[in-house]
């Protein structure tokens, strides 16, 4: 199967390219900034020429501006990219009967539930990157009858900047720690995800799938099991969301439960233990 995957240099496609390159021929579109085939998915012609030229079996779409802040300071841009992009490639995917998969959010709730999410537990954004890939998701749906959305969150992952590096690094340089505990979320390791979403593909079981590492955590708890794991003594502040001010507004419970998933066999392991392998990879555990 020939399989064309947006974003393919960023944290989630690079894992997903190797994963699925070990059985299919993968086709790698990049960012802008990337040596590689590039296509401008905020431009119709782009989008069409791409998929008619390349002419995939199947759709993985894990591009994305996923800077939080900087949609809430330019909303324009983020429902051009997270919005109208992923209609463009949804509406050409559809057209030509080619099974797409997209990458959403857990930003797509407002956080204001006593409970983890369920797959189709009414969506309501409140902040701009959340409401782009609300749009994604509606485009999806009405485009392209073929469609796996997965919701995930608070991914890290190998390379780039995330949470964990961010704590591990503050902490090394003796910097002090503050960190949210009323923000609670679904930590989650990019390459349980990659796997996770290269089973799911094997299954053409269309839907709405909520894929995290399971089990959730308050920002303040997840950075301390960071340091605790690392082997790093390092007192952590918490502090309120209102104490932490920014561009955005995070929802402030969205835990993602996986029921449609888990019902076809795909579950991902607790976040403790994938954060246990994630830092004994990064040469990070404590010994």
């Amino acid at each position: 199967m020939k399989i064309l995957i947006t974003g393919a240099n960023g944290r989630l496609g690079t894992a997903l390219c190797d994963r699925l390159g070990n059985h299919h021929r993968v086709v790698p579109l990049v960012g802008e900034t990337a040596p590689g085939v590039h296509v401008e998915l905020t431009r119709w012609s782009e989008v069409h020429s791409a998929v008619e030229h390349f002419a995939p079996d199947f759709i993985v779409h894990t591009a994305a501006w996923t800077d939080v802040d900087g949609c809430a300071r330019d909303p324009e841009r983020a429902l051009r990219v997270n919005g109208l992009g992923t209609q463009y490639l949804a509406a050409a995917s559809g057209a030509r009967g080619i099974p797409m998969l997209y990458v959403s959010s857990n930003e797509v709730f407002d956080g204001t539930a006593a409970r983890p999410y369920n797959e189709y537990d009414p969506t309501h954004p409140i902040n701009p990157y959340g409401y782009s890939k609300w749009v994604g998701e509606q485009a999806v749906i009405r485009h392209n009858p073929q469609h796996m959305i997965v919701r995930t969150a608070w991914l890290f992952a190998h390379s780039g900047r995330n949470f964990v590096q961010s704590i591990l690094s503050a902490a090394r340089a003796g910097k002090p720690l503050r960190v949210v505990r009323d923000e609670v979320g679904s930590p989650t390791y990019t390459d349980d995800l990659a796997d996770a979403i290269t089973a799911l593909i094997s299954t053409r079981c269309w839907g709405t799938y909520h894929l995290t590492n399971s089990g959730t955590a308050s920002r303040y708890a997840f950075a301390h099991a960071i340091l605790q794991t690392a082997g790093l003594d390092t007192t952590i502040e918490p502090i309120t969301l209102k104490e932490w001010p920014r561009p955005s507004t995070p929802p402030p419970y969205t835990p993602l439960a996986n029921h449609a998933a888990a019902a076809l066999g795909i579950t991902l392991r607790p976040w403790q233990e994938a954060l246990a392998d994630f830092l004994k990879k990064e040469n990070a555990q404590h010994v």
